[in-house]
């Protein structure tokens, strides 16, 4: 198995719970890190182990030919800048989300992907999880039966006493509600229902907190997705919210539902329809990147690399996929009215 040496473009919140998660993996080690603002490598080196060298050039970092792989964990405006000029130096790119806060530029990134010939994988991270690994077993054993409606819901305040509020109150970073964190909730519903929508319809709110009033953006936005077999699903991202984190999970099909962590099914004799089945799963429950399933996301990206696979369930291609809705929702929500995917572009 090959050890991979990765480089950290950007060095802020993000990019902390990446270089922990990376050097935690048998397979990898962050062994460099660019930043606008120069960082001390003799204390890097000594947070994380190993030994880190700083660049405050990118072009500098990249041109290191013992350097494998990066991580674009930058301000959300400049991902698709630097993930085009990794993978046109043939390094292989973990990408934080957003990919792009605009389908011009995720377009861009896909083509710097196929045109380098690397590998890629953006941090939907939640479908890591142990709530959706094991929501997604129970669709796959057919314990729900044909799943006809399904939301999946990000509750989150986002507020000045988290780190992201920084810059995510400003549409150049923060972009959405959706972009800005409820992303996952929106690719957690693809994950369980599939990707064959057919139209989003959307609408944008936000609170009248004072602080939540800082956001250039409505901070509350709520999106019915219309599958092509005729199927609903819907998401909220709400990151104006007073209240703990949720990631709310409710999926209804033929033969049973299941709500967070508890279940009903038809398919298993005996149950009590009258009452929830319990699954030993660990909810998500955090909005904190030291909470995330990232070690788990990268080792299966540096296995697939191994193997010269795609990254499983996350690369590029299929992130994208999540992405676009995404961005045809907020466009729905921007123009108030239904947008079918097929004439978004």
């Amino acid at each position: 198995m090959k050890k991979y040496n990765v480089g950290i473009i950007g060095y802020g919140w993000a990019s902390t719970a990446h270089i922990q998660a990376i050097n935690a993996t048998s397979q990898a080690q962050v062994v460099a890190v660019y930043s606008s603002r120069p960082q001390d490598s003799d204390a890097l080196s000594t947070r994380y182990g190993g030994r880190i060298e700083t660049y405050t050039s990118l072009d500098a970092m990249l041109r290191r030919p013992d350097l494998h792989a990066v991580s674009v964990c930058s301000l959300p405006h400049q991902h698709p800048a630097h993930v085009i000029a990794a993978a046109r130096a043939g390094k292989h790119v973990i990408i934080e989300k957003p990919i792009s806060l605009n389908l011009a530029d995720a377009l861009a990134v896909g083509d710097a992907i196929r045109a380098g010939a690397v590998k890629s994988c953006v941090c939907f991270e939640a479908r890591f999880s142990s709530q959706f690994v094991a929501t997604k077993a129970v669709i796959d054993a057919g314990l729900l039966g044909d799943i006809h409606y399904g939301e999946v819901d990000y509750y989150h305040g986002v507020g000045p006493w988290y780190g992201q509020f920084r810059w995510n109150t400003a549409r150049k970073d923060g972009g959405s509600s959706l972009l800005s964190a409820g992303c996952h909730a929106f690719d957690a519903l693809l994950l369980c229902m599939g990707s064959d929508v057919v139209s989003v319809s959307s609408h944008a709110t936000g609170s009248q907190n004072k602080d939540f009033k800082k956001y250039e953006y409505g901070t509350t936005s709520v999106t019915i997705l219309k599958f092509r077999n005729g199927r609903i699903g819907k998401v909220a991202s709400v990151i104006d919210c007073l209240q703990p984190y949720y990631f709310h999970t409710h999926l209804v099909g033929s033969e049973g539902s299941l709500l967070d962590n508890r279940f009903h099914s038809e398919k298993i004799a005996g149950l009590n329809r009258h009452a929830w089945s319990n699954l030993a799963m660990k909810l998500l429950d955090s909005g904190d990147v030291s909470d995330h399933p990232y070690q788990k996301q990268f080792e299966a990206f540096f296995a697939a690399i191994d193997r010269g696979d795609e990254m499983p369930l996350t690369s590029f291609n299929e992130a994208f996929v999540s992405h676009r809705m995404i961005l045809a929702a907020d466009r729905s929500a921007e123009i108030g009215s239904e947008v079918r995917l097929d004439q978004f572009s």
